[in-house]
């Protein structure tokens, strides 16, 4: 299978309503702003998603060997029994893990390593600082720590305008804990939401990069098949079913490897309103590709 032959550019437009597309986990769960009160969506949360859907659609043909799995698996989600990212390579790659055929076997297995990367830093079993029979110290396995670089980045998403954030104090029927005599302290709480926002996030595919982890051309199709399917399956508390969508995938497609244009340049040719509505701006020979969401 060839590898990626041309560079891929690519933004999603979707739209919030009444949900929380991704709380701050320091900030008590509410909604990410930046500091002009724009929502965003990180990159990780939007990676976590693209995952989701390939894992899902890996499930449904089969859980075959074909280089498809995830390797980045959320516990509520994993098709195997790995209790932890160690505990997968381990029981895939056996005793090739940290040899000189790590990167290369982890590409061929698993799709996200090969689409996004991945750092391989895992402790080591052993103990360190053991002795000699000279006496002298022995510094002893330190572990594994391979990098992989992949080629599909994925950009933060932003809201279009700035956001309003609404705030509600919530009580649970029944305390956590305690004999039922009282309320206990954990039956009051907040749940956060955007009444409403559209954002944007964009993308690229790297053919140099792909060459090193052998993502094809049909790699890149099967991330162009799940962007649009982004927010399905995704809901929660925080985002029940329907309140939100993904509008629009913007595909652009290359003649070359290189790019007939930087990815700046053609990102900057969407513009995109407030009511999920967008213009695009024309680059001489890249004619992108519309397409409705799921």
């Amino acid at each position: 299978m060839t590898t990626l032959q041309n560079k891929i550019d690519f933004a999603v437009i979707l739209r919030v309503k009444n949900a929380n597309p991704n709380g701050d986990p320091l900030n008590g769960n509410r909604p990410r702003t930046d500091y002009s009160n724009f929502g965003e969506m990180t990159d990780v949360s939007i990676k976590r998603k693209i995952r989701d859907r390939l894992l899902e659609r890996w499930v449904a043909d089969g859980k075959n060997d074909d280089g498809n799995m995830i390797f980045v698996q959320s516990d509520d989600r994993k098709s195997d029994e790995a209790k932890s990212l160690r505990a997968r390579a381990e029981a895939v790659l056996g005793n090739k893990l940290g040899s000189g055929e790590t990167a290369k076997l982890a590409c061929e297995k698993w799709f996200d390593v090969r689409a996004f990367g991945q750092l391989f830093a895992l402790k080591s079993n052993k103990k360190a600082g053991k002795k000699k029979e000279d006496g002298s110290d022995d510094e002893g396995d330190t572990g594994v720590s391979i990098g992989i670089r992949g080629p599909v980045t994925v950009q933060s998403a932003f809201s279009v305008e700035p956001i309003d954030i609404t705030s509600t104090q919530i009580t649970k029927s029944v305390s956590g804990e305690g004999d039922g005599t009282k309320r206990g302290s954990d039956t009051m709480g907040m749940k956060h939401r955007v009444d409403q926002g559209v954002y944007v996030f964009f993308g690229s595919m790297n053919p140099q990069l792909a060459e090193r982890t052998s993502f094809s051309d049909a790699d890149a199709d099967a991330i162009k098949q799940v962007l649009p399917k982004l927010l399905e399956n995704d809901e929660s508390s925080a985002r029940p079913a329907g309140s939100m969508e993904v509008l629009k995938v913007i595909w652009w497609k290359h003649h070359c490897k290189s790019g007939q244009y930087s990815s700046a340049k053609v990102h900057r040719t969407l513009t995109v309103n407030p009511d999920g509505s967008y213009t695009l701006a024309s680059l001489e020979n890249l004619v992108p590709e519309e397409i409705n969401g799921f």
